[in-house]
């Protein structure tokens, strides 16, 4: 598997999403594909079902972010696919629960600077998910007319992942899934991780998780430059808090909070309830002598204990193929430089390419350019 590729795009936020519409029109096509299928095959929605929910999660967008709502209306225009459509694609945790559907076994954590050896704050995560999601998967930069830009992994039609900004801020995200899960009007988790990624402080980032309403579970940890961290657990109506332990946040697929719910992935997930603990026993040495680096993370990242379950996943070859998960890319951020590592999966076998936001727009034109791997350095 190849690096994925780097879209970069600047201007207003509909001139952003309509380059972005143009660009990867064809891959937003294919994501869409595979998406309505599973609206189609696992959740039972007819066609008329998901342009209704569609244009609710539009609306819903206008009044949570305009810029969310600008840059889907100018993808739409760009890419000559509905608003409402894309709206449904970014909606994909809230349209599909309840099918069983959502078994991503993603691990994220976060290394405060005053245990890192240059004093740096660090941000990871391996992002699994079904290995064909590759294929339509790539970076996604993004500068405004204020000169604030955003790096974030991306599938086709959506507008962000786990990813990190100008300000220092980064995130991750990972599943989650409770009894109070539930359809109806809501804030989409994807638009939550967008709108994080567009805050310029923690404080702003913060405001825009928690004061919403939510219709699905997930977790969302968050750290930033400054040498702060903190996870979210968010569910519909409710959220738990966790802090970092000896300079270290660990999480997984379950909720470690106390919370009035009932966890519905912590039985089921593979080995979540391990890979957060896993984690911490690797990185524990170099907490100790308060000298992490990108290369303990990306150790810890590469582990394959418990194979094919572990940090590192693999695809299982006794679940049908069709429902095999697997780690697709691997991030390791350094917030304080806004540096970007990323390898595709496994990340045990390939290495990680380096993308430093902070210059990654000096290399344009006035159009947006599509980046070759090549252009970022190469961990081994």
């Amino acid at each position: 598997m190849d690096h994925p590729r780097m879209i970069a795009v600047q201007g207003s936020h509909r001139q952003m999403g309509e380059q972005l519409g143009e660009r990867t029109a064809d891959l937003i096509a294919r994501s869409l594909e595979t998406y309505v299928g599973r609206f189609h095959d696992d959740a039972g929605l007819s066609d008329a079902d998901i342009d209704r929910w569609g244009r609710v999660y539009l609306d819903v967008a206008s009044s949570y972010s305009p810029e969310i709502a600008g840059m889907l209306e100018g993808m739409a225009a760009g890419s000559g696919h509905p608003a409402h459509r894309l709206a449904a694609l970014n909606a994909r945790t809230e349209m599909l629960y309840g099918t069983g559907y959502r078994d991503e076994g993603c691990t994220s954590l976060s290394v405060l600077p005053r245990y890192t050896a240059d004093g740096h704050t660090l941000l990871a995560q391996n992002w699994d998910w079904h290995p064909e999601q590759a294929e339509v998967t790539f970076l996604l930069a993004t500068r405004d007319e204020s000169g604030f830009s955003v790096l974030s992994l991306t599938e086709a039609g959506m507008l962000a992942k786990s990813g990190l900004n100008s300000a220092g801020l980064g995130v991750c995200a990972n599943l989650l899934v409770s009894d109070l899960d539930r359809g109806g009007v809501g804030v989409p988790y994807h638009y939550l991780l967008r709108a994080a990624l567009q805050a310029k402080t923690m404080s702003a980032a913060h405001r825009r998780l928690l004061p919403v309403e939510r219709i699905s579970s997930g977790n969302v940890l968050l750290a930033d430059a400054g040498g702060e961290s903190v996870d979210f657990e968010l569910a519909p109506g409710v959220f738990g808090t966790l802090f970092p332990e000896d300079g270290l946040i660990t999480h997984s697929n379950h909720f470690q909070a106390r919370l009035p719910l009932q966890d519905r992935k912590a039985a089921t997930s593979a080995l979540t309830l391990l890979r957060p603990v896993r984690a911490r026993h690797l990185l524990e040495p170099a907490l100790e002598q308060r000298r992490v680096g990108v290369a303990d993370v990306v150790a810890t990242l590469r582990d394959e204990w418990s194979f094919p379950d572990g940090i590192c996943r693999h695809p299982d070859p006794e679940i049908p193929v069709a429902d095999r998960n697997a780690t697709v890319y691997s991030l390791v951020m350094d917030l304080t430089d806004r540096v970007l590592w990323i390898a595709p999966g496994p990340p045990s076998r390939h290495a990680y390419a380096r993308w430093d936001l902070a210059t990654l727009f000096d290399r344009t034109s006035e159009a947006p350019l599509e980046f070759p791997p090549s252009a970022g350095t190469v961990l081994a």
